[in-house]
């Protein structure tokens, strides 16, 4: 009898010790996510607060998965590509550049992004979703809405002038960018909103 009563109490104590391991464990996997997802979010506002239009090829663009980032860096322009596939959310860096012809290359490069290019990192998973609105005009719109677009200082002038033989060819449209993104992140525990004002351009 005394040793049933003994194996009973030894079992319940360690049921007891295996769930405080189990909290402990589930505890501190939070932790290290809370602590990854803040670094995550530092590498997206620092992008965000690097953009630079070029007026080569659009400053910031989402397709409804995919945000391509024009950024400034320390040796020229860098595009910059956070997208969401797989159930994670990925960044992609391509090298700096300082010349537009490269600059489009990596352009077109980044239109047909696999997920193995140099350069590529799993930033964050258990991810069902990224929306992102941009503010402007005292209003948050879908990001993917048209009429971003404004005309380039000088753009009237140059187009009629391209039709001269010998012109130069007129320039591309500039970037009207946001004021501010809102960045809506579809995780697990929750959706994460998280806004982020721009610098003010020139």
């Amino acid at each position: 009898m005394a040793l049933s009563v003994m194996a009973l109490i030894a079992g319940m104590a360690w049921q007891g010790i295996d769930a405080m391991a189990r909290s402990r464990d589930a505890a501190q996997a939070a932790a290290e996510r809370t602590l990854r997802l803040g670094t995550v979010l530092a590498q997206w506002e620092h992008d965000l607060q690097a953009v630079l239009p070029t007026a080569t090829v659009p400053a910031l663009r989402f397709d409804g998965a995919t945000l391509l980032i024009t950024r400034e860096a320390p040796q020229g322009v860098q595009l910059v590509a956070w997208s969401w596939r797989e159930g994670a959310w990925w960044r992609w860096a391509a090298p700096p550049v300082t010349g537009r012809t490269e600059l489009r290359a990596h352009w077109q490069r980044a239109q047909q992004l696999m997920g193995n290019e140099p350069g590529t990192l799993r930033m964050i998973g258990g991810l069902a979703g990224v929306q992102l609105y941009f503010h402007r005009d005292n209003a948050w719109t879908n990001a993917q809405s048209t009429g971003d677009a404004a005309p380039a200082p000088g753009a009237g002038e140059a187009s009629a002038a391209a039709g001269r033989p010998g012109a130069a060819p007129p320039p591309e449209a500039a970037e009207r960018l946001p004021n501010a993104v809102r960045l809506v992140l579809a995780l697990e525990p929750g959706p994460l909103t998280r806004d982020l004002l721009l610098p003010p351009q020139p």
